[in-house]
């Protein structure tokens, strides 16, 4: 980390590092003129590139066009002799990724997290922007709810499809995801056939992506694993995960399938947009997930009973009719 406590940007005093991922250095820190604590991320010195900028002004672009209670709110940009910063909101909580290394998390719990990430998404590509690194370490889990982060990567909808990329193929460290160098920019675990081809990324992308994580919260493994970026490039390409229900027997029924359209390799076969994928989710969760209790079965029983109050009502105003027939 390159800044230390007490160094100053503008009005904003550095307290303390908080990480470092590909695209920044974060670094807790205090809004001298609005006395509240922020966080600034700023470029490393060995990205402060054209291109590494040109990402970074657009991840300004796209966070300040959201307004939006699950993504993190931008406050701020500047420049301070040669280093480009951000000013976001200081949130307090963990990432998805820290929590999954305890392991799977209880159905509510995902659910109810992959309801959030999918409105958080849904007004993202309402405003025509694709997040296109979605994953585990880019949702802060937070007392308030679900805040997606990142939007480094994030490019307009309608922009021009990225063709003609190369991938960097090396082993990746164990236990953490691997990251593309080169051209094609994402996290291979959580990245799209399409992307990994080279192709555009659109809405469909971010679905795919949606679904691995969604995967990894229900069963606490990775939907695509492998020992190189090779393999795991292969496995995206070509191969399907292991159903949720095989490594969750107890898990409802209905969510092996929402995951599974999330991740077909075809785009047009997926959900196609985040809305659709919440509305699925929400109605597994209001089916109900206890154990033992698929949501469909739940879900079918609601549906019976209403279809019996409905019909008992069109009895009661047939019934009425003929009263009121025979009276006249």
């Amino acid at each position: 980390m390159g800044l230390t406590s007490g160094t100053k940007l503008g009005p904003y005093e550095i307290i303390a590092p908080l990480g470092a991922g590909g695209m920044g250095e974060v670094y807790r820190a205090r809004d001298t003129r609005l006395e509240r604590t922020v966080a600034i991320k700023i470029l490393p010195e060995h990205l402060n590139d054209a291109q590494a900028r040109q990402r970074f002004e657009r991840e300004a672009k796209a966070i300040s066009s959201l307004n939006h209670p699950h993504i993190c709110t931008l406050y701020d940009v500047g420049s301070q002799d040669g280093t480009e910063y951000l000013v976001m909101e200081c949130l307090e909580g963990e990432t998805l990724a820290d929590r999954l290394q305890t392991g799977a998390l209880p159905v509510e719990q995902a659910l109810k997290i992959g309801i959030e990430v999918c409105e958080a998404l849904d007004k993202a590509h309402r405003q025509g922007i694709v997040h296109r690194d979605l994953k585990p370490g880019n949702i802060m889990l937070t007392k308030s709810g679900v805040k997606l982060l990142d939007f480094g990567l994030a490019k307009a909808i309608d922009s021009a499809s990225a063709s003609g990329l190369t991938l960097s193929l090396t082993s990746p460290p164990p236990n953490k995801p691997v990251t593309a160098a080169g051209t094609v920019v994402g996290t291979f675990q959580y990245m799209s056939p399409e992307q990994i081809e080279g192709k555009g990324a659109d809405a469909r992308s971010d679905i795919f992506a949606l679904g691995a994580v969604l995967y990894e919260m229900a069963t606490g493994k990775r939907a695509f694993e492998g020992k190189s970026q090779a393999s795991i490039v292969a496995a995206i390409l070509a191969s399907e995960p292991k159903p949720i229900s095989m490594l969750q027997p107890m898990s409802p029924p209905a969510l092996d399938r929402v995951v599974k359209i999330c991740l077909a390799k075809d785009p047009d076969e997926r959900w196609q947009t985040a809305h659709d994928v919440k509305l699925q989710l929400q109605w597994i969760a209001e089916g109900g997930s206890q154990a033992g209790v698929p949501a469909p079965v739940v879900s079918h029983r609601k549906l019976r009973e209403r279809l019996a109050w409905a019909a008992a009502g069109v009895f009661a105003l047939s019934t009425n009719r003929g009263k009121t027939a025979a009276k006249s």
